[in-house]
């Protein structure tokens, strides 16, 4: 089981994802957390950042989803985020936190988010 974990947060891109027709023209703010777990001892070991997964290169690869094809479910997204999370064959585990403050709530709230967890079977 792996204890070692590589944390991004608070990730923000604009997309356009939503059940409503002016979700999808006007766009709103999306937040991502994404958590990593795998074997961190080859990199601390080698002092190679192609050891890892590279959080940079990472962010890219979730930015490009956030801002990609809309889909209407945040649910959908984090799943898609997953997907991008779980390419790298060094990832035993991953977790998205998809935010969206934005939402079409009619009352006053902080955030809306759904959180999701997949698991590599090996």
């Amino acid at each position: 089981m792996t204890t070692d974990r590589i944390h991004l947060t608070g990730l923000r891109a604009r997309g356009r994802h939503g059940v409503y027709d002016f979700e999808r023209v006007q766009g709103q703010d999306f937040v991502v957390d994404a958590v990593l777990e795998l074997d961190l001892a080859p990199a601390a070991a080698s002092d190679d950042v192609t050891d890892t997964v590279h959080y940079g290169e990472l962010a890219e690869r979730l930015v490009a989803v956030v801002t990609g094809e809309p889909v209407n479910l945040i649910e959908t997204l984090a799943d898609r985020l997953l997907a991008v999370c779980l390419a790298d064959e060094r990832v035993d585990t991953a977790t998205i936190t998809v935010h969206k403050p934005e939402a079409p709530v009619p009352h006053t709230f902080t955030d809306v988010a759904v959180t999701m967890t997949r698991t590599r079977a090996r």
